[in-house]
């Protein structure tokens, strides 16, 4: 039995008492129709509380057996909407279901073309509507004030000077969800109908966006579910749980989850909410370069991520060309998963670039294909698309931790990726603005990365000498170390080595150095006193 089934078994059974009375809602207050059973949905319009006794657990704020936010409950007898979950020797049994597209829900429409009156016989030839336009943005930006999003600070860089740039980086890292998709997650979620509001809302696997709606959609007082793959970790479970979402483990792969969310919604008529182009959600990204356009003066160009869905690229250039077209805009997507790129060279969005990225490391990049406005916007108005290695953006998010004392994921360092890597040459002396769009990576792959980082700026190297057999040789060897003020990580004494000459032993160093040039020096050192020196490769 899964989590949910156990709960409502053991609410049910301990708050039993049919004696009691029981409390109605007014036609003033709110009402969650979860609480409302199959017979009361089809014959009356108030719901009823009959499967407990006291005060309906609508009006206590739980969360997860803890007393916290409104938690988002669901009738017991509901449960079977949900598919059964059976662990038998740690295997997980599903239902079989046939998934179908759900239509697609039009949040925002675009307005019609004016048709000049007159002219007798003259046909007026249609112009297309915009799809996303600046009334929109400026519409998002007043909305998301108003809803408490925070503006988040645009602040000048200590690596300014390191590379010949002025670079102001706006830290979107700094929403509660570490985050910018809340902004475009919040103007989506205030946009939906009140009806639809009620019934919920459904995501699935584990990114920035289930997350951003997680929270928001609890914030909001909308039932929101998220499905998650059996393999997601533990504390993430946890993370999604105390934003007060109703949590369901489905499913080995996250396109498991995927279907199982396409399945809920159109069986039980909530809104399968699924990162997408529609104008409402670019409309909530594109308030970046609003604020971006407010808080540096004299921009001369803004760096943008731009993997996989690229809706904060295309919404921030539609806000900025609008207010200076001069501006230029540059999107950076990794050089293992080159969507955008691929895309413009044969002038139409590809679904499916034949590529294997590390998932692992550019999970929201990969994740999601190229929709077709956001390609046609980002055609008509982003100026400049390059690829950065993996090397560089490992780099970069080490310089992040170094000068800036922040800890950024791999989409969060894209843009200083592109500046470090030597790629943006003509913005040189330049005002630049740098999206730092996420900083959700767990403490693990984090350390990972930092320890890669070293290794590929020359700052950790590893070497092989080989040593006499006297007595003495092996201290002269720490003491050049020490001498050379290098620190040393791990040293190995191998005296019966294959590899090594008769009468010789083999040692094999691993040593951190402050920059390049101690690389470059203690490389020198060693090479005249050791002839046997040998670096290993990287």
């Amino acid at each position: 039995m899964n989590f949910a089934a156990q709960f409502f078994a053991n609410f049910v059974n301990d708050g039993l008492q049919p004696q009691e009375t029981r409390r109605s809602f007014n036609d003033s207050e709110e009402y969650d129709p979860f609480w409302q059973s199959t017979e009361q949905r089809r014959g009356s319009s108030k719901p009823d509380c009959s499967f407990h006794s006291g005060p309906c657990a609508k009006d206590a704020h739980v969360v997860n057996g803890r007393v916290g936010r409104r938690s988002t409950l669901i009738c017991p007898e509901r449960l079977k909407d949900f598919g059964a979950e059976e662990y038998l020797n740690g295997d997980v049994k599903v239902f079989q279901t046939t998934i179908s597209e759900p239509p697609e829900v039009q949040l925002m429409s675009t307005p019609k073309p004016s048709v000049k009156k007159g002219g007798e016989g003259k046909s007026v030839p249609k112009v297309a509507p915009e799809h996303l336009r600046f009334e929109d943005i400026s519409a998002a930006a007043f909305k998301l004030q108003q809803s408490g999003i925070q503006k988040t600070p645009c602040t000048y860089s200590r690596l300014s000077k390191q590379y010949g740039m002025e670079i102001y980086l706006k830290k979107e890292l700094l929403h509660y969800t570490g985050s910018v998709k809340e902004r475009g997650v919040l103007y989506l979620l205030s946009s939906l109908k009140q009806d639809q509001q009620r019934k919920g809302v459904i995501v699935a696997t584990d990114c920035n966006f289930s997350m951003a709606v997680a929270y928001h959609a609890v914030e909001m007082r909308i039932p929101v579910f998220v499905i998650m793959p059996a393999y997601s970790s533990p504390p993430r479970l946890r993370m999604y749980r105390d934003y007060g979402a109703m949590v369901i483990s489905y499913g080995s792969t996250a396109r498991d989850s995927i279907n199982h969310a396409r399945h809920l919604a159109k069986e039980n008529g909530y809104l399968c909410l699924e990162e997408d182009d529609s104008a409402v959600y670019l409309a909530g990204l594109g308030t970046v370069g609003l604020e971006i356009y407010e808080q540096v003066p004299k921009l001369d160009a803004v760096i943008v991520p731009a993997g996989g869905h690229c809706g904060l690229l295309a919404g921030t250039a539609a806000a900025i060309k609008h207010l200076n077209p001069r501006i230029s805009v540059i999107g950076v997507e990794p050089e293992e998963f080159p969507l955008l790129l691929q895309s413009l060279k044969t002038d139409s969005p590809i679904k499916d670039l034949y590529c294997n990225p590390n998932k692992k490391l550019y999970r929201d990049l990969v994740d999601h294909s190229l929709g077709t406005h956001t390609f046609q916007l980002a055609k008509k108005l982003v100026d400049k698309v390059i690829s950065v290695r993996e090397a560089d953006a490992l780099v970069a998010m080490l310089r992040f931790q170094e000068y800036e004392r922040s800890t950024v994921d791999t989409e969060g360092a894209m843009g200083l990726a592109a500046i470090l890597a030597g790629q943006l040459p003509e913005l040189k002396g330049k005002r630049v603005a740098v999206v730092v769009s996420s900083a959700n990576m767990e403490l693990d792959l984090v350390l990972q990365c930092v320890e890669r980082a070293l290794v590929l700026d020359d700052r950790v190297g590893r070497f092989t000498v080989q040593l006499a057999d006297w007595p003495g040789d092996m201290a002269k060897l720490l003491d050049l170390l020490a001498r050379e003020d290098v620190r040393l990580l791990d040293v190995c004494h191998r005296r019966y080595s294959d590899k090594a000459e008769l009468f010789k032993a083999q040692v094999e160093c691993v040593v951190e150095m402050r920059d390049k040039s101690q690389n470059s020096q203690l490389r020198r050192t060693l090479s005249d006193r050791y002839p046997s020196l040998r670096w290993l490769e990287r």
